[in-house]
C-alpha cells in the first residue's frame, strides 16, 4: 500500500507536467493556505469563544 503523501505527490506531479494543470496546482496551494488560516484562527479563538461563553452562563446562574 502506497503512503497518502507519496500518492499526493505523484498526484501533483503529474498535474504539474500538464500545462494546463499548472492554473489547478496554483489554486490547490491557495485552498491549502486558505484551510491553514482557518484552522489557525478558529484554534485561537475557539478558546476566547468557549471563555466567553462560560462567562455568560456563570452569569446567567446556570
Amino acid at each position: 500500500m502506497m503512503n497518502p503523501m507519496m500518492m499526493l505527490g505523484r498526484l501533483l506531479s503529474r498535474i504539474y507536467r500538464d500545462n494546463e494543470g499548472q492554473a489547478l496546482v496554483e489554486y490547490a496551494l491557495i485552498l491549502a493556505l486558505v484551510a491553514v488560516v482557518v484552522i489557525v484562527v478558529l484554534t485561537t479563538l475557539g478558546g476566547h469563544v468557549s471563555n466567553t461563553l462560560n462567562n455568560v452562563a456563570n452569569a446567567v446562574g446556570g
